[in-house]
C-alpha cells in the first residue's frame, strides 16, 4: 500500500514538473514570437522609400538629397531634405560633385537654355538684344509693350518643356527636372526607377518633343484640331487616350524610325549637352565622299571595306546607303535634303494666342482641350457648377508663381500635306513652317482689350526654316517641288 501511494506521489511530481517546463517553454516561445513579429525601427531611407539604384549611384541617399539617412526619426531624417537634387538650382552641388564638366557645359547648351527658340519669338515682337537663357526672360506684372506680353506668353504658356519644369500633368509628359529630365524614367507622373539611364531612350525625348514639334513627327504623330467638333468623336475619357494632351493622327513615320534607329543615334549626348558641336548631317552619313566616321563614334567601315555601318544605341547594326542619284550632285549645295525627302510637314497656320483675365468660360467650352493641363483643368472644372471653383490663374513655368489669367490657343488651320518651301538667309531652299504666323491679344479683368491681334514685325509671312523628321524616298515627283524655284526664283511656295 505504501508503495502504491509513493508511486502516485512521484507520478504527480513528475507531471507537475512537466507542466512547469511546458509553461516555461510556452513563455519562451511567446517571447520569441513577440520578438520576431515586433516591427523594427527604420534604419535608413530605403526602409520607407524602397528603390533600386544603378551600380554607379549605389551610395547613401544623403549624398544627393541631404537630410540624415542614419536616423529612424522622420523629422530628423528630412531636415534639410533636397527633393529635386537634379534641378538646375541644385545640380551643380549634387550631380556636379562627380560630373562637374558635364554639368557646366550642359547648363550653357542651347538644348538646356532654349535660347534659340526663345530669341526667335522675342525678336519677332521687338527685342533688340538676345538673352542667353530662358531664365533671363523679364517678368512684368502689367505688360505695356508687345514684347512684355510675348514674355508673359513664353513664361506661362510656352515653356513647359525645359529643365526647370517637371512637365505638364499628362501621363507621357510629366518627368524630372534638370539632369533627371533625360536620365530618369517616369510614367504617369511618377518615378519608375531610381536607376539612372546612361543613354536616354526615345521615350525620354518625347516627354518634351511631343505635339506638333520635331520629334513627334519622327513617330508620325500630328495633333488633332482642338475644337471638340474636329477631334475624335468616339473616345474614352481615360487619361491614356490622350497621353500627350491631345489626340493625334497617325501618319507615316520617318524611314530611320522604321529601320529601328533611335534619337541619340544622330543627336549625340555630347552635342545636346554642349560638350562638342558634333551633330551629324544627312550628308555626313550618306555621302560617299564625306563619311561620318570622324564625327560619329557609332559609324565604322564594314570589314569588307565596301560599306559603312552604324551601330544604334539599342545595339542594332544598320548598313548606311550612300547617295547615288544624279540629283544629289546637281542640287546638294542649293537644296536641303528634306525639300525632296520630307513625306509631310507641320504647317499649322494662323496661331492665335489670347490672354484672358476674365473668369468666363462659356466661349471656350469646345476648346477646353488645349494641350495645356492647367488651362484644361480650370475650364472644365469651372464650367461644372457642381464643383468648387478653382482660381483663374496660370503658373510661371520657371518660378512656379501663379498669376491671373489663362493663355488660350487656337489655329485657323492645321494641315500637313502641303509642304511649304522657301529660301533661308543663305539662299538655300529649305522646308519652312509658319512658326511665327501668330497673333497675341489680351483682355484684362475689367474687360478692357489691352492688345488686339499683335503680329510679328516681319515680312517673311511668319515662316522659319526647319528640318521635318519625316524622311522617306523622294519618289518620282521630287522635281515638282523644285520646278517653281528653278524656273522663277520665287521665295516661297505654299
Amino acid at each position: 500500500m505504501r508503495q502504491a501511494i509513493s508511486a502516485i506521489v512521484i507520478l504527480f511530481l513528475l507531471c507537475s514538473c512537466s507542466e512547469n517546463r511546458d509553461e516555461e517553454n510556452s513563455t519562451d516561445t511567446a517571447e520569441q514570437s513577440q520578438t520576431q513579429t515586433a516591427p523594427s525601427a527604420p534604419e535608413s531611407c530605403i526602409s520607407c522609400h524602397e528603390m533600386t539604384l544603378d551600380k554607379n549611384h549605389d551610395f547613401g541617399c544623403s549624398g544627393c538629397h541631404g537630410g540624415d539617412e542614419k536616423t529612424g526619426d522622420r523629422e530628423r531624417a528630412h531636415a534639410g531634405l533636397i527633393r529635386q537634387p537634379a534641378h538646375p538650382d541644385n545640380m551643380a552641388l549634387s550631380c556636379g560633385r562627380c560630373h562637374r564638366s558635364l554639368v557646366d557645359s550642359n547648363a550653357r547648351s542651347s538644348h538646356f537654355t532654349l535660347r534659340n527658340a526663345v530669341n526667335i519669338v522675342r525678336r519677332a515682337f521687338g527685342a533688340t538684344q538676345d538673352i542667353s537663357s530662358l531664365v533671363d526672360i523679364p517678368v512684368t506684372e502689367i505688360p505695356e509693350t508687345p514684347l512684355q506680353l510675348a514674355d508673359d506668353l513664353l513664361r506661362r504658356r510656352c515653356l513647359r518643356c525645359h529643365p526647370y519644369s517637371s512637365g505638364d500633368r499628362y501621363p507621357a509628359v510629366a518627368r524630372g527636372t534638370g539632369c533627371a529630365s533625360c536620365h530618369l524614367e517616369f510614367s504617369k507622373g511618377k518615378l519608375v526607377s531610381h536607376s539612372f539611364l546612361k543613354k536616354p531612350t526615345d521615350r525620354q525625348c518625347l516627354q518634351c518633343h511631343y505635339g506638333n514639334r520635331v520629334g513627334a513627327d519622327y513617330y508620325g504623330r500630328y495633333d488633332h484640331d482642338m475644337n471638340d467638333e474636329y477631334r475624335t468623336p468616339y473616345t474614352t475619357r481615360q487619361e491614356y487616350f490622350r497621353p500627350y494632351g491631345i489626340e493625334y493622327h497617325q501618319l507615316s513615320t520617318d524611314i530611320h524610325q522604321q529601320r529601328g534607329m533611335v534619337c541619340i543615334d544622330c543627336h549625340f549626348g555630347t552635342s545636346l549637352m554642349g560638350v562638342t558641336d558634333s551633330a551629324v548631317s544627312c550628308q555626313d552619313c550618306h555621302s560617299a565622299e564625306l563619311p561620318a566616321t570622324e564625327k560619329a563614334a557609332n559609324i565604322s567601315r564594314d570589314p569588307s571595306g565596301t560599306k559603312y555601318v552604324l551601330q544604334s544605341a539599342n545595339g542594332r547594326l544598320h548598313d548606311i546607303p550612300v547617295m547615288k542619284h544624279p540629283a544629289h550632285k546637281k542640287y546638294n549645295s542649293t537644296v536641303n535634303c528634306q525639300v525632296c525627302h520630307a513625306q509631310w510637314a507641320f504647317t499649322d497656320r494662323g496661331t492665335h494666342l489670347l490672354r484672358n483675365d476674365l473668369d468666363e468660360y462659356d466661349d471656350f467650352a469646345r476648346l477646353s482641350v488645349q494641350g495645356s493641363f492647367e488651362v484644361e483643368k480650370v475650364v472644365i472644372n469651372n464650367l461644372d457648377f457642381s464643383r468648387d471653383e478653382i482660381p483663374h490663374t496660370m503658373s510661371d513655368k520657371i518660378t512656379g508663381q501663379e498669376k491671373t489669367g489663362l493663355w488660350y490657343l487656337g489655329y485657323e488651320t492645321r494641315r500637313w500635306e502641303d509642304i511649304i518651301i522657301g529660301r533661308d538667309s543663305d539662299g538655300k531652299l529649305q522646308v519652312m513652317r509658319p512658326l511665327l504666323d501668330m497673333s497675341l491679344s489680351w483682355v484684362d479683368e475689367d474687360e478692357e482689350l489691352r492688345f488686339d491681334n499683335l503680329r510679328p514685325g516681319s515680312t517673311t509671312h511668319g515662316l522659319s526654316p526647319y528640318i521635318p523628321h519625316t524622311t522617306g524616298k523622294a519618289g518620282l515627283f521630287y522635281r515638282e517641288r523644285l520646278r517653281h524655284y528653278l524656273r522663277t526664283g520665287h521665295d516661297t511656295k505654299r
